[in-house]
């Protein structure tokens, strides 16, 4: 007897292809990061130091940094390194009053660091030839040794990344911090060593995203959210809001905890959710007054941080933080917030890989 096969099933569906599955290239890019942190440690660090050790023999006065969308959030975590381990006074520049205005700021013995993925945008690179000019050191910080950028400074700082082709840059991002780190700790004379675990705990974290696809069902119907904190965790709150918003297109609006106080703590609520991050050191410490006001207005607070902290919240994602230096913290703090701009992309049924009206390289000037 010939058996009768079984009815189609109306409403299966092939399984997507690799290729067709959206958020493929995020996700391949951000499981490269803990990769790309062991390259920039064992090949990139010694070229870092020895950059480094030429910009302090030079002795500069001032820094002065320049950068665009999620390398100005890198800039920023620089700008905290700078300002707490040497002690140099430091500005984020603003480049229309060089491209725009035509000013020509006297720039001798000002160290001027350009960090840019790509190395392209024309503005990063007219500032940086104007600074040059100027009398800046100038030292460019990208992914493209062969860059406009990298041509126009004195000095340049590979990445190491590997090509990034998802418009959401994940490690690109992460390298950028651990060079930054490194350059910083090579102008103090230190070693970086302190930076050692990273690759380890990268691996571990990016390995729990069971948790966090868990976590941004909380955020699918999200109308906007509030990212904070303070010290080294604060430019992880401006790059995960960044991440949110050209991902997942949620309005997430990113304070310092102490700015929140200023005003802003009025918009929060019971609804929209507020997440902190909470780095585990002076910068946690200082945001500990601004948790106990969100928890007593009865925020849908999220913490990503300590043990402790994370058990009172809402809700939150343990970061590994024993024996970990703060200065470095960043790198891992923002490995969950991707994944989370990651999974309530894929949940709202979208894309991460190709979010509208973005392109890799923006050509501001």
């Amino acid at each position: 007897m010939t058996a009768t096969p079984p009815d189609p099933q109306p409403d299966a569906q092939p399984a997507p292809a690799e290729s067709d599955r959206p958020g493929r290239i995020m996700a391949r890019e951000m499981a490269e990061q803990p990769a790309v942190l062991r390259r920039i440690l064992e090949e990139g660090a010694p070229r870092i130091q020895d950059v480094a050790r030429q910009v302090a023999a030079r002795k500069p006065r001032f820094v002065l940094l320049t950068a665009r969308g999620t390398s100005d959030n890198a800039a920023l975590y620089a700008k905290y390194l700078l300002e707490i381990r040497l002690g140099l006074p430091c500005g984020l520049a603003s480049m229309s009053t060089t491209t725009a205005y035509g000013a020509r700021p006297d720039l001798t013995d000002v160290l001027v660091i350009t960090v840019s993925q790509s190395g392209g945008s024309p503005d990063l690179v007219a500032s940086t030839r104007a600074a040059r000019e100027a009398g800046a050191i100038t030292v460019a910080v990208t992914n493209n040794p062969d860059s406009p950028l990298a041509a126009v400074s004195e000095y340049h700082i590979d990445i190491m990344a590997g090509p990034e082709k998802a418009l959401p840059a994940t490690k690109t991002y992460t390298a950028s911090l651990l060079a930054l780190y490194l350059f910083v700790e090579g102008l103090r004379g230190g070693d970086g060593s302190q930076a050692k675990v990273l690759p380890d705990l990268a691996e571990h974290l990016l390995a729990r995203q069971d948790e966090i696809r868990t976590l941004a069902s909380r955020y699918r119907f999200a109308e906007r959210m509030v990212i904070t904190s303070r010290g080294y965790g604060y430019p992880t709150a401006k790059e995960a809001a960044l991440k949110l918003m050209e991902t997942s297109y949620i309005p997430a609006l990113s304070y310092s905890g102490a700015d929140l106080l200023h005003g802003p703590l009025a918009m929060v609520d019971n609804i929209s959710p507020v997440i902190a991050v909470v780095t585990d050191g002076r910068g946690g410490a200082a945001l500990q007054p601004v948790l106990d006001r969100l928890r007593g207005r009865g925020a849908d607070l999220v913490v990503i941080g300590p043990r402790l902290q994370v058990e009172q919240a809402s809700a939150g994602f343990v970061l590994p933080t024993e024996g970990v230096a703060e200065e470095v913290q960043p790198i891992l703090e923002i490995l969950p917030l991707q994944l989370l701009a990651y999974e309530v992309t894929i949940a709202r049924g979208q894309d991460p890989d190709a979010p509208r009206a973005l392109a890799k390289v923006t050509e501001t000037r």
